[in-house]
This record gives structure tokens, sequence and C-alpha cells, in this order.
């Protein structure tokens, strides 16, 4: 599609600030939960993924995170990625690789407290009957996907969550929002990551 799977401001700081500190965090420190269901629209190189655990392992928070992903990153491209690196974390190299090699359509245990199923499906044929707490929407922008930011994706996405469950995404343009508020969605425009104005946190209410 000839896009970039993160901002050049840089990757981890935007995937911390968009998924984990106003997705996870907010919802933990908002809704106390025995363990919370995650969806994320977007494996891509597995960052999210892979912040997630390490929260989910700090908190010693049970985390059941699903992902889609119709594009499978090849082997060369996940083997030049320095993640774990940047997060001085050398032992989160070996649980890393496990997500991208690790079987698909399938729930992985892959800590005590972080368990993981990616699915190869697109967004418009996926179905569920699983609810979810928290949505990760980190589909490429509106330009190269439009067709993953309409009203009819949103509905499906707002019938995926539990009543309180909340979607990010690093996308707060117009006709995005008013495609979430049509959706059923109560949608509140927050601080973006370094480089971005703006976000968006998008909330079923109970």
């Amino acid at each position: 599609m000839n896009v970039t799977y993160h901002s050049h401001h840089g990757a981890i700081q935007e995937s911390l600030h968009v998924y984990i500190n106003a997705g996870l965090k907010y919802f933990l420190d908002t809704v106390k939960a025995p363990d919370i269901h995650i969806f994320e629209m977007g494996l891509g190189t597995g960052l999210n993924a892979l912040l997630t655990l390490v929260e989910a392992e700090r908190l010693q928070q049970p985390v059941h995170y699903t992902a889609i992903e119709l594009f499978p990153l090849e082997e060369n491209e996940i083997s030049s990625l320095n993640y774990c690196e940047q997060l001085t974390g050398r032992d989160l190299e070996a649980l890393f690789q496990l997500l991208h090699q690790c079987e698909w359509e399938k729930d992985i245990s892959i800590t005590p407290f972080f368990s993981f199923k990616k699915m190869k499906s697109n967004l418009i044929n996926f179905s569920t009957r699983q609810h979810f707490n928290l949505i990760y929407f980190d589909s490429f922008a509106p330009a190269a996907q439009p067709e993953h930011w309409t009203t009819e994706i949103f509905e499906k996405l707002f019938s995926f969550l539990s009543p309180g469950g909340i979607l990010v995404t690093y996308c707060s343009k117009s006709i995005v929002r008013r495609a979430m508020q049509a959706a059923g969605f109560v949608v509140t425009k927050i601080p973006g990551p370094h480089g971005k104005r703006e976000m968006v946190r998008a909330i079923k209410k109970s």
C-alpha cells in the first residue's frame, strides 16, 4: 500500500501513547476487571501486542489478546525489528519471536498473564462471539484503507465490545469521528502522540 507502519517520530512512543496509556492503562484505571479481553485490528509488526504483554506482566494482570492480520510480515522483516533492544529487554526477544512464530487460529499462552490468538483475516469478513473490553484500532489510515473507517465497520466493532468497552485509535479525522458516533460510540478527542495533535478514544456506554 506504500505506507509506513509507524510514525517517523518513533514507533514505540507512539504505540505506548495511543494504545497502552490512552487505552489499556485508562481502562484499568476506570474499570476493575479480573481479566481483560483485547482485540487488535492489524497485528502488523507485533509492537502493540509486545507492549501489552510487558504491561500485563508488570501489573500481573491477565490479558487475553486477539489480533487479526491479513498480510503477516516476512521472516526477514521480523528479524530486522529492534523493539526488544530499544526496550532494553533481551529476555523479551524470545517472547516477541513467539508472537510471530506461534500457530495461527489458536489460543497460545505466551506467559502466565498473556494469552494470544492471531487470525489471518480481514476486518470486513471477520466475526466472533467473543466480547472485548478494549479495541486497538490500528488499521492503515483512511487514505490507504477507506473501507475500514466506515459507519458499518464501527457498528461491527461496537457489537464486539462489552458495555463500558473502549476503542482507541491514532486517527481523529472528523469523518472518522462522525462514523463512530453514528455507530453508537461516545467519542472524545484527546492529545495525540509526539508529532500528532489529537487522537480518539471512543466508549460504548453501559
